[in-house]
């Protein structure tokens, strides 16, 4: 099992930039393929991006396609993604997920792929 924590989010203008940070505990962090997720009010949670358990392998939701990137640091068992050009209707909730499951990558745009998730950080943009 392993606890995600989310953090980094706040209130930016449009056109800025933030890093969102997920730190993870618990089993071995490369076991895990990660991925962010956000959901803005009266809206579902929507993929936004994923990592591959080494690394090497990402994928985006075509909105943050060029303006996002994901990537991972094992030596403190944290993913990142760093959000720039941001946009007003970047505004939702952030999540971080973990997923133990294995696939096509296209796979894991699914919230049902990842078995664990974090509390979310709420990242806000002004107009």
């Amino acid at each position: 099992q392993v606890q995600l924590v989310e953090s980094g989010g706040g209130l930016v203008q449009a056109g800025g930039s933030l890093r969102l940070s997920c730190a993870a505990s618990g089993r071995t962090f490369s076991t895990y393929r990660m991925g962010w997720f956000r959901q803005a009010p009266g809206k579902e949670r929507e993929f936004v991006a994923t990592i591959s358990r080494a690394g090497g392998s990402t994928y985006y939701a075509d909105s943050v396609k060029g303006r996002f990137t994901i990537s991972r640091d094992y030596a403190k068992n944290t993913v990142y993604l760093q959000m720039n050009s941001l946009k007003p209707e970047d505004t939702a909730v952030y999540y971080c997920a973990a997923s133990e499951r294995f696939g096509n990558i296209v796979d894991f745009t699914t919230t049902q792929m990842y078995n664990y998730w974090g509390q979310g950080t709420q990242v806000t943009v002004s107009s």
